[in-house]
């Protein structure tokens, strides 16, 4: 922990004060900041001026990264006849149906990141609510995961698509690339996701929108971006 600490301190120490940076700058910074033990996740949160309370002030989609995210998405399908094989040609990790159920409920089995369902399935997949719910796992058409398009769907995740969602704090959390990408590519990410966000405005928001935008990397001390 003391090696954790020290390397977090001497990151902070590159940080100008209550200074907000352009995001290259930031991302430039952080690439002089001492490395972890692994490739750390860089991480973005927009602290929005909605009220998530309210259902017509909901902010939350999906859009793929131009570089993808660094890491390999697990694909759970929920599928039945051509449909499941159709899954398989497109290289989800799991396909299955009813038969998953126990697993899931009984054995705790989580080795996927994302699970995807055909219309069909819902009421199946509807009875692991419960489980699925909690961890954001749970298809959702918005976010393109409860779909006949399996493979269009599959695609879109293996090549590094992610969903924002508001939290209850009115703040959306999402990691938008590896620190070894390198500033460019995840400006590049940065900009898309974004962009995202300020399209999916809300016609019910009043205000300022965009409160604040920070970055951080799995380890690292927080930087202020401007808007």
């Amino acid at each position: 922990m003391k090696k954790e600490a020290k390397r977090y301190q001497e990151s902070k120490k590159l940080i100008e004060k209550d200074k907000s940076y352009g995001i290259k700058e930031a991302l430039e910074l952080i690439e002089k900041m001492p490395k972890a033990k692994f490739d750390e996740t860089v991480e973005l949160h927009v602290k929005l001026g909605v009220d998530s309370k309210h259902a017509d002030q909901q902010v939350r989609g999906t859009v793929v990264l131009p570089n993808g995210t660094g890491k390999t998405q697990k694909v759970l399908v929920f599928a039945k006849g051509p449909k499941a094989e159709e899954a398989q040609k497109a290289g989800a990790d799991y396909v299955g149906a009813e038969e998953l159920i126990p697993k899931i409920q009984n054995e705790n089995w989580f080795d996927y990141d994302v699970v995807v369902a055909t219309p069909d399935m819902m009421g199946v997949v509807g009875r692991l609510g419960k489980v699925l719910g909690p961890k954001g796992l749970m298809p959702n058409p918005k976010s393109g995961t409860v779909t006949m398009d399996v493979t269009k769907a599959i695609n879109e995740i293996k090549s590094g698509k992610v969903e924002y969602r508001l939290d209850k704090t009115n703040i959306i959390h999402l990691g938008f690339g590896k620190v070894s990408f390198g500033a460019e590519k995840l400006a590049e990410n940065y900009e898309c996701i974004i962009n995202a966000i300020i399209k999916a405005k809300p016609a019910a928001a009043k205000g300022q929108y965009i409160k604040s935008i920070a970055i951080a990397t799995t380890m690292g001390p927080s930087l202020s971006i401007e808007q």
